[in-house]
């Protein structure tokens, strides 16, 4: 029996003239996410991948592990192969879902018959293949409208797949498809979420991470290394700039006011973000910000960010609570390695009493009164360069 593997497709069906250009990139983030696992023949048609092994000895586990983590599959499924012929498929599919059918108590059974040629209509399909069914398995019942297990026969162009339920995948557009995105990357929460659901919309991304040593210790920049690793899952390789941000945060603190602390850093590291984005062909800077979670992210403060910068700037956590965040964090396996007890640059020199209603005029004159720029153009000659891979 050949096994083999079907993706759904998400909104890509949707995109008219240039889904081609979707579908194409999903195969390559495919074939690249599957890479050391074995040969494999990816196909798209009639809004489904196939990702069939080569060989026997391949672990289908894994590759349903990896799938599930390539944005822009809605759903995905390990199937069995036959023969376009019904007394294939009534001998193929108890035997196959058998585990499955003997843990239920209910099923149902969908047909797909996406070549009319085939002798037989949907209903008849579904038909025949319950009754193959319950003969085998007769402690089990129909249930049409709330199964516990539906068997899904699909005959298509060529073969004919039976296949149990589907897994979900991850959603969203494949990576590649929206450009290339930098994402502004602490050690905390927020920011490798931010960067999962930027990747989730179809960025490629960069990253930029601003260390302070001996503030910062070089564990600090490990763990932003491993939460990068644990977003490249999701999204592939990511090129991480490490800055150093010492000197710019020491003369901040010593010839700025204290309460704009923050905002000036913030301004800082928008401005040098923006100059490796632009070396780097990156059309937008992505933040982890939520609106009103910390004095640094008030409408006003956001506001004074944003003017040190010409580019598009993505905050896709805008509108989260903390809650919302945590929870995604947990799902993409970032939470732990968040918490752990390294400080970042941004906790630094935090302020006792912040601006949280910073005026744009006051800000800049307080920044303009400090010559940052040889700082800034030593920072950048200065960059660490970190190749991140799945």
């Amino acid at each position: 029996m050949k096994e083999i593997i079907l993706v759904k497709l998400g909104e890509i069906v949707l995109k008219g003239l240039n889904r081609r250009t979707f579908e194409d990139m999903l195969k390559k983030n495919i074939k690249n996410s599957l890479r050391g696992l074995g040969s494999f023949e990816i196909t798209c048609a009639q809004s489904t991948i196939s990702i069939s092994p080569n060989s026997d000895d391949v672990d289908l586990d894994e590759v349903c592990e990896r799938i599930s983590k390539i944005f822009g599959i809605v759903t995905f499924s390990r199937a069995a192969v036959c023969e376009k012929d019904m007394e294939q498929i009534l001998s193929l599919a108890p035997d196959y879902l058998s585990e499955q059918l003997e843990n239920a108590k209910t099923f149902k059974v969908e047909a797909k018959r996406s070549d009319k040629k085939f002798p037989l209509k949907s209903p008849d399909i579904c038909r025949e293949t319950g009754a193959a069914i319950l003969e085998k398995f007769p402690h089990l019942t129909v249930d049409v409208h709330n199964p516990d297990l539906t068997v899904t026969v699909e005959v298509r162009d060529f073969k004919a797949y039976i296949r149990g339920e589907a897994q979900r995948g991850a959603g969203g557009i494949p990576v590649g498809t929206g450009g290339l995105g930098t994402i502004l990357i602490s050690g905390g929460i927020d920011s490798p979420v931010a960067a999962y659901m930027m990747a989730k919309r179809g960025l490629r991304l960069n990253a930029v991470h601003f260390a302070s040593p001996p503030y910062t210790s070089p564990r600090a920049e490990q763990k932003v290394v491993k939460l990068l690793q644990k977003v490249s899952m999701y999204a592939g390789h990511i090129k991480m700039f490490t800055v150093p941000f010492t000197k710019i945060q020491e003369t901040i603190q010593s010839q700025c006011p204290e309460e704009l602390f923050t905002i000036i850093m913030r301004r800082l590291m928008m401005d040098i973000s923006q100059r490796i984005a632009k070396q780097t062909e990156s059309g937008a800077l992505i933040t982890g910000e939520s609106l009103g979670q910390v004095a640094s992210q008030t409408i006003y403060a956001l506001g004074c960010t944003d003017e040190a910068t010409d580019m598009v700037v993505f905050r896709p956590l805008i509108g989260m609570d903390k809650e919302e965040i945590i929870k995604i964090s947990r799902k993409i396996d970032t939470f732990d390695i968040s918490i752990e007890p390294y400080e970042d640059c941004c906790t630094v020199f935090t302020p006792k009493h912040p601006r949280t209603r910073p005026v744009l005029k006051y800000v800049k004159e307080a920044q303009s009164k400090v010559d940052f720029e040889p700082m800034i153009l030593e920072a950048l000659d200065n960059l660490k360069t970190t190749e991140i891979y799945p």
